[in-house]
């Protein structure tokens, strides 16, 4: 009895090394991946920052740190009606998507 209980203590251990070992390549490759995407980012966007595109940038932060408070709350607030229908657009999107979904598993 006791030898099962070695062996299964062993095969245990054996499995879980064998699975820690395989995560590990998995993170080890997810984050080369990531690594990877980020350098492509920054390649693709490496002079995109021109001076005249940070001059722009900064006037429009300039200016939105010069707006009064009633002026800074009615952008907030418009942002956020934005933001809102947009969100209501994906929802739409999506419940028609379930619908879709439902409907072809109902005539299948």
């Amino acid at each position: 009895m006791t030898e099962k209980k070695e062996n299964f203590l062993k095969r245990a251990f054996k499995d879980m090394a064998e699975d820690a070992r395989a995560q590990h390549q998995v993170d080890k490759t997810n984050f080369e991946a990531v690594k990877a995407e980020s350098k492509a980012n920054f390649e693709e966007n490496h002079e995109t920052n021109t001076w005249k595109r940070a001059k722009e940038n900064s006037k429009k932060s300039w200016d939105e740190a010069h707006l009064s408070i009633d002026e800074r709350r009615a952008s907030t607030r418009e942002l956020q009606q934005e933001e809102i229908a947009e969100a209501q657009e994906r929802i739409e999107k999506a419940n028609e998507r379930v619908a879709k979904t439902k409907a072809e598993r109902k005539t299948k």
